[in-house]
């Protein structure tokens, strides 16, 4: 899991190297998420985990090394969040509005951790930009995963409806969030996941692929179905 964030501290007293370098990375990452790669400076992060530089140097060996782990946590936070959502069900109906709650709970999260993957100043280079486009990526074969095991279109078809489902559920979740969350959350998923859901459901089913786990319809209060 990311490192959870830490308030500035006075010098601590010497930790085992795993538990210094979580409290480096807690205190980098309210450094970086506040000013982004640029402004940050090692001074400040040493200076918030109560450490000297030579210290925090010892753990890493330049900004940009503790950016790329803090980054590799944060991208395995959100593979790992929809990762478990697709496999919380077997009912593709119930996977799409646990898929967008994923990325909506990525983002409202207290640590304000997805800016480094969704709003990085540091995006040209190449070893950060190979890790971004990983997490949309690995989200997305995940996804397309399911679309191609019930759905009947080709492997490449498959591979831009799932990269256009997660895009879609994470500009949807960073839109809602700059809003100043101006509707419920679970609204907000609810909303996303029908129109998702209904754009899915129009494809024919694969051979083998049960009709209950793709072309289940619901019912509103209202009596319109979903």
């Amino acid at each position: 899991m990311i490192a959870t964030p830490q308030t500035a501290r006075p010098a601590s007293t010497r930790l085992p190297r795993p538990a210094r370098r979580r409290q480096l990375l807690g205190a980098a990452l309210e450094v970086f998420v506040a000013q982004g790669y640029h402004a940050a400076a090692m001074d400040e992060i040493a200076e918030r985990a109560g450490v000297s530089k030579p210290v925090l140097y010892q753990h890493f060996p330049g900004k940009l090394e503790l950016y790329l782990a803090l980054l590799d946590e944060s991208v395995a936070d959100l593979v790992g969040a929809v990762s478990a959502a697709l496999a919380s069900t077997t009912d593709n109906r119930d996977r799409v509005p646990a898929t967008f709650r994923a990325f909506f709970d990525y983002v409202s999260g207290a640590s304000e951790t997805f800016r480094l993957v969704f709003e990085s100043d540091l995006s040209n280079e190449p070893a950060v930009r190979d890790r971004l486009d990983r997490a949309m990526y690995e989200c997305a074969e995940m996804v397309s995963e399911f679309i191609r095991e019930d759905a009947g279109v080709s492997n490449a078809e498959a591979d831009l409806l799932g990269m256009a489902l997660v895009g879609m559920a994470q500009v949807g979740s960073r839109y809602w969030l700059s809003t100043e969350r101006a509707i419920d959350q679970n609204l907000a998923e609810d909303l996303l996941a029908r129109l998702a859901w209904r754009g899915i459901r129009s494809w024919p089913l694969a051979d083998g692929a049960h009709a209950e786990s793709t072309h289940t319809e619901g019912t509103h209060a209202d009596g319109a179905h979903e």
